[in-house]
């Protein structure tokens, strides 16, 4: 894994990471344009976690900390890339973040129908809270 470069994402970095998160991730949200990947990264320069190797995006995820709660959204590795340990490598970047920041439990929103993602995060040791569900309300049309 020495060859796997792990950073924060710059503005220069928008273009490449949309067209990366069509192929690599799974789902869309209403936050996958231009604007709100630029919002994020001027709000929280640091929240949003890329991983490069040889000079092309291998990975991603989003790391934001609100100042109580840690949240993960958008862990997503080239297909091509998967089971060589650049989700594990993004999420200890994304945890010891959140340990800095004072934060103590990371949560991560994952689609029911990823099985590949459920896998990949129980095996980071992250487990589904049954009791818990995700309420939406879209703020804008």
């Amino acid at each position: 894994m020495s060859d796997l470069h792990i950073r924060s994402a710059a503005l220069s970095d928008i273009d490449a990471l949309l067209a990366f998160w069509r192929e690599a991730a799974e789902g869309t949200s209403i936050s996958d344009d231009r604007d709100g990947v630029a919002r994020l990264i001027t709000r929280d320069p640091d929240a949003l976690i890329l991983a490069e190797r040889d000079g092309e995006l291998v990975g991603s995820v989003i790391a934001g900390f609100d100042g109580w709660r840690c949240h993960l959204y958008r862990l997503a590795v080239h297909p091509e890339q998967r089971r060589q340990g650049i989700g594990s490598a993004l999420l200890t970047a994304a945890e010891e973040r959140f340990v800095a920041l004072g934060g103590r439990r990371g949560d991560a929103m994952v689609l029911e129908r990823n099985e590949t993602g459920q896998h990949a995060w129980r095996a980071a040791g992250y487990a589904p809270e049954e009791q818990w569900r995700r309420w939406v309300k879209h703020l804008t049309t």
